[in-house]
């Protein structure tokens, strides 16, 4: 079974963005290989936020991945080169796991993990900490959120400051 992986960036007080959205904060760490983190995937899976980010920059799909995006409010007729789930979206993510292929990306998007987590159909958490203080933002897991565990899978240390830490989600 392919896994859901929450691979995203995060600043020392928790938020994945600024309070509108923003990532200029998000530093480019040179040692960080892109590419090989990229290549682990052939899915990604966004909420409608995040997914309405990543298309006004011009940048609705990731190269050489499906896009799916979970939204009661967008139409398919809009967006030709993703598919829009509007109805029964944990169903659809249970399936797509049982798909065949690589790792599925869950980029962004707290509410979506949070929703996701709760319902166990996320696998691992993967967070990049950058060293920034936001003061505020979209949180990581807003609230209200209970109680997930992880355990601590593995862990690397950039010379930026920039800390990298995998968990894998405990079942219960």
């Amino acid at each position: 079974m392919r896994r859901i992986r929450y691979s995203v960036a995060m600043s020392l007080d928790g938020f994945i963005a600024g309070p509108n959205g923003e990532a200029d904060w998000i530093t480019m760490e040179p040692d960080f290989d892109f590419g090989a983190l990229f290549s682990q995937f052939d899915t990604v899976l966004v909420g409608r936020k995040t997914f309405q980010v990543m298309a006004a920059s011009g940048r609705g799909q990731m190269p050489g991945m499906k896009t799916v995006v979970l939204s009661r409010t967008l139409r398919q007729a809009d967006y030709a080169d993703v598919q829009i789930v509007a109805e029964n979206p944990l169903e659809t993510v249970a399936a797509l796991r049982a798909e065949e292929g690589k790792d599925i990306w869950l980029l962004g998007g707290g509410v979506l993990f949070r929703s996701l987590a709760e319902e166990g159909l996320v696998d691992t958490v993967e967070v990049s900490i950058v060293p920034t203080i936001l003061g505020a933002g979209i949180a990581l897991a807003p609230l209200p959120t209970r109680r997930i565990g992880l355990t601590l899978t593995g862990q690397r240390i950039y010379n930026s400051g920039l800390v990298s830490l995998e968990y894998s989600v405990a079942r219960s």
